[in-house]
């Protein structure tokens, strides 16, 4: 987790690599081409549309190494929601840490937002989450860990269990790079928990290989829930134009994963495969 220190608005802040600008470029964009679908949830009578981050953090950062600050990914995402005209009828935030959850939820407030806050481990956050939304509403949830410990696969999994939900994924391929090794040991139980059953459906292989098949395989058991991923992986790169993490759309409509192809504008840069 990022470090915390004083912002320019006297609440915590969390110092970000600038590379959390161009991630939270792509996750407008995407709240931004998908508002008129959104607005169909919006009118009244109807079921709403929320927004759910269970990794809020205090929801405004400095760029490391500069003086410039920038909005968190979920008021990020409010602020557009709200400038298109269809806000998200509802914001779900939670964090591990209740500074960073209370921070972040001042803040949105500050800003209108209908926000509901929650303290706790993200997958315990979800599963509250998803008894308290409306069954019929329309969901967005952005999925944004540290690493690949945190990403639970029982997070995706209790998504999945919503009607209508995309889920917007930070996938870290520098920790999946740096770590292999230490979490395909014996005794690690990171891949249980990020990619459960892969002792029995990853081979072993030379890294390049071995890496490739846990992302496929994980890739599979996403869409084994009937959130298909998107075959539009967007992947974000730090100094030296060294890969740092992949943004990946999964949903359980055909439309919203173009919608994505659109937000992430792909070029030449290779897949996650």
């Amino acid at each position: 987790m990022g470090q915390l220190i004083e912002g320019d608005d006297g609440s915590p802040v969390e110092v970000v690599g600038a590379w959390a600008k161009t991630k939270h470029e792509y996750l407008c964009r995407y709240v931004d081409i998908s508002r008129g679908v959104r607005s169909k949830w919006l009118d009244q009578g109807k079921a709403g549309a929320t927004l759910i981050d269970p990794f809020c953090g205090p929801g405004r950062c400095r760029i490391r190494g500069t003086n410039e600050f920038i909005d968190g990914g979920v008021v990020a995402a409010w602020k557009k929601s709200a400038d298109s005209k269809t806000p998200f009828s509802a914001v779900y935030i939670g964090d591990i840490e209740a500074e960073r959850v209370e921070a972040c939820e001042k803040r949105l407030r500050a800003l209108n937002a209908p926000v509901v806050a929650i303290t706790g481990n993200a997958v315990a956050t979800i599963k509250t989450i998803v008894s308290l939304v409306n069954p019929h509403s329309l969901n967005f949830a952005y999925l944004d860990p540290y690493n690949l410990e945190t990403l639970n696969f029982e997070m995706i999994r209790t998504l999945s269990d919503l009607r209508y939900v995309d889920i917007l994924v930070h996938v870290s391929q520098m920790d999946l790079q740096r770590n292999l090794d230490k979490y395909s040991s014996g005794d690690s139980a990171v891949f249980d928990a990020f990619i459960p059953g892969w002792r029995d459906a990853i081979k072993a292989g030379n890294v390049k290989a071995t890496r490739q098949a846990i992302l496929r395989y994980w890739s599979e058991l996403v869409g084994r829930l009937g959130v298909w991923p998107s075959p539009e992986p967007k992947l974000i790169t730090g100094p030296g134009n060294q890969p740092l993490y992949w943004l990946l759309l999964a949903a359980k409509h055909e439309l919203a994963l173009a919608f994505w192809k659109v937000a992430a504008n792909k070029q030449r840069q290779g897949n996650l495969f």
